[in-house]
């Protein structure tokens, strides 16, 4: 057989090669310590401790869990134990406060300072923030500030409910937080009381305030529980008055108050105070159908029925008299005779009728229709049919103008919604001025507006104030209206705008830093009388109840806390024998035998240093050399 030159060149370059890729391989396993160095050395084993390495770093991450975890608990229980040791401090000034026989109005003031100093003491622990800045007791919303106060005494919860988990191993996961308002707030009250708060729609500036307020007849404040009360504030011409009602019912326990701001309100055994200037919104403008040209006609030979609707109520009158004048039209439609009468009806419509027409003090519109040509003739207007609607803005037509000749635009604004009324016909009276309004284009603009036209002027369908502004002089001729710069408004059936509102929610649960500000309040108003002291001394017995509560609700969460810690302590124990269990079985698969691999390496290298001996021997012969 012939060996060639060039193949004992591969034979050895081949057999070199692959004995210094063993020799680097080795080198390499002994420097990282590593026996496997990619997948391709062993498939099953690079599984395996890729999967076991996953398992590390998240025990790892499990560690660094529990060690936030335990800080932020750590640092609540601390909180929650300096509020407890507050409470308890007031507990003792309550009870020495319940020496009301000992105690001047003067001892109690300076009661009522320290209490005070207590209070915002006790606001700051309840806005702790962690060591990121969190607030501890806001929820889920720790960048927000959890409990701010107003004037009024009033402490509002701005956090929520949420609280925060963290896993601490595979299968447990640890609250590391609690809310304020499950600590802080939602504390079971001795007694039924109540909770203030403002309209979140207000409109005063600087806003008006409820203040905390506090029970002062438990039996007549628990016949009204759980019910809730309004108070509504409105204005009558310069006067500010505010209506207190059942909320959900709508029921009427004050009616139409004078408001004097910081004067007590006592209503349903509850008092509170409103203060600041509240804003009354503007009263309402009542709608008026006028008659027209009263004619005469006897109703008592031919007795006829006539519809009037007001805000979507209908009553049908009866006119069964002998009309000649407006007087006796008048007297007509307050008739007591009959069950129900027409007095009785205008009554439940809300409406009253004078010798000039119909008045709605409400300022909802009046329709008077489904009659006949005789009461047409009696009332001086059309009551056939649809009939008659009252106006919100009067027409008023001076003179005719031809816009056909030069087209003007105005705006007729609703509800802060605007549209451009274009007038391009020759308007001569008031049938071509309410036919200016019908054009398609204009028609369509009314009715996006919720806007009639009639003859008599413009109509709400919900009472809305209509605004007629942009005009000029000749707009101003047809309409008999200021329609220039910011026009005019409504000047008819124009409803109530109500002010701003508070409310009076009941609940049977008591807030700590309320019953602290219900206490200092308490204190702060008593005089040296026996009845006065014998109103703080309930009070006292309220807060003394309400603050041992406060205690057993902070201590039972506080337990919660304990056994949080003890379930991170018990996991952080877990974690640690899963990390060392996994590192043993890691080593068995990655680890490198160093003697083994010392022993390896040395054979290794025998066989490189043989093959290039060899080849430098062979790569030597050559038949010259027995020549």
């Amino acid at each position: 057989m012939r060996v060639s030159t060039s193949q004992i060149y591969n034979i050895a370059t081949l057999g070199m090669g692959q004995a210094q890729s063993a020799v680097t391989k080795t080198q390499e396993q002994m420097s990282t310590g590593k026996k496997v160095l990619s997948p391709a050395d062993d498939p099953v084993a690079a599984t395996a401790i890729l999967r076991l390495n996953q398992e590390l770093a998240r025990t790892e991450q499990y560690g660094k869990n529990i060690n936030i975890a335990e800080s932020n608990l750590n640092l609540e229980e601390s909180t929650t134990q300096t509020v407890i040791d507050l409470v308890q401090r007031m507990r003792e000034l309550a009870v020495k406060a319940g020496n009301t026989a000992i105690y001047t109005s003067t001892d109690y003031k300076a009661l009522a300072a320290e209490v005070d100093t207590r209070i915002a003491e006790l606001a700051n622990l309840q806005n702790t923030r962690n060591a990121s800045g969190q607030y501890i007791f806001a929820g889920y919303k720790g960048d927000t500030k959890p409990f701010v106060s107003d004037i009024g005494g009033n402490f509002t919860y701005m956090g929520d409910e949420g609280q925060l988990r963290l896993q601490a191993s595979t299968s447990v996961t640890v609250a590391v937080s609690d809310s304020g308002k499950k600590l802080f707030v939602d504390i079971p009250s001795g007694h039924n009381t109540f909770t203030t708060s403002a309209g979140t729609g207000n409109k005063a500036i600087p806003p008006a305030v409820i203040s905390v307020g506090e029970v002062i007849d438990q039996q007549e404040f628990d016949r009204l529980y759980p019910e809730d009360l309004q108070v509504i504030f409105t204005k009558n011409g310069s006067v500010v008055n505010f209506t207190v009602t059942e909320r959900a019912s709508g029921k009427i326990l004050l009616p139409a108050q004078l408001y004097v701001a910081g004067d007590d309100i006592e209503v349903a055994g509850a008092k509170f105070k409103i203060l600041g200037n509240p804003y009354a919104g503007n009263p309402a403008i009542p709608a008026e159908l006028d008659f027209g040209a009263v004619g005469a006609f006897d109703f008592s030979v031919t007795p006829t029925n006539v519809s009037i609707t007001v805000g979507g109520k209908t009553e049908t009158l009866l006119l069964d008299q002998n009309v000649t004048n407006a007087t006796d039209l008048t007297a007509a439609f307050n008739s007591v005779a009959g069950t129900p009468s027409n007095a009785d009806k205008l009554a439940n419509l809300g409406i009253t009728v004078d010798s000039t027409g119909f008045h709605s003090p409400t300022g909802l519109n009046i329709t008077v229709r489904n009659g006949t040509p005789d009461t047409d003739t009696a009332l001086g207007f059309n009551t056939q049919s649809n009939g008659t609607t009252s106006v919100n803005l009067p027409f008023a037509f001076v003179s005719a103008e031809d816009f056909s000749t030069s087209p003007t635009t105005f705006q007729l604004e609703v509800n802060g919604r605007t549209e451009s009324i274009t007038f391009n016909q020759n308007i001569t009276n008031v049938t071509d001025l309410a036919n200016a309004f019908r054009t398609p284009d204009n028609a369509a603009k009314l009715a996006r507006l919720g806007i009639t036209v009639t003859d008599q002027g413009l109509i709400s369908n919900t009472n809305a104030t209509i605004t007629i502004k942009g005009g000029n002089l000749d707009v101003n001729n047809v309409t008999g209206l200021n329609t220039q710069d910011t026009g005019t408004s409504s000047t008819r059936g124009v409803l109530i705008e109500t002010g701003d509102s508070f409310f009076v929610e009941s609940t049977n649960k008591q807030g700590l830093l309320t019953t602290l500000t219900r206490f200092s309040e308490a204190m702060k108003s008593v005089v040296d009388t026996p009845e006065s002291k014998e109103v703080l001394a309930k009070i006292v017995a309220k807060t003394l109840t309400n603050l041992q509560n406060a205690v057993t609700n902070l201590t039972s969460v506080q337990g919660e806390m304990g056994s949080r810690l003890n379930t991170l302590e018990s996991s952080k124990e877990l974690n640690l024998d899963i990390t060392l269990s996994t590192k043993t079985v890691l080593s068995g698969l990655q680890d490198l035998d160093y003697g083994e691999a010392s022993i390896q390496l040395t054979m290794q290298s025998l066989v490189l240093n043989a093959a290039q001996q060899s080849f430098a021997k062979v790569s030597q012969l050559s038949l010259f050399t027995y020549l």
